[in-house]
């Protein structure tokens, strides 16, 4: 289980997920990176992000699942 929120992954990823801001937070740096420079995988990845998230499907760099909410 992962130390990281699901809260704050989710509203930055509702809000700068285009930007890939939830993937910095939850430390995939590189996916970050990669999902900053296609704006989201053109919007699509970010939506498939934000469902993985509300499913505590999402986790962090080290592979760990994001489950706790606050």
């Amino acid at each position: 289980m992962s130390e990281k929120r699901i809260v704050p992954a989710m509203i930055l990823c509702f809000f700068f997920g285009v930007f890939g801001a939830h993937r910095f937070y939850v430390g995939k740096i590189p996916t970050a990176i990669i999902q900053l420079i296609t704006l989201g995988g053109l919007g699509i990845w970010m939506i498939i992000d934000l469902i993985l998230i509300i499913l505590r499907e999402f986790t962090d760099g080290e592979g760990k699942r994001i489950t706790i909410y606050m």
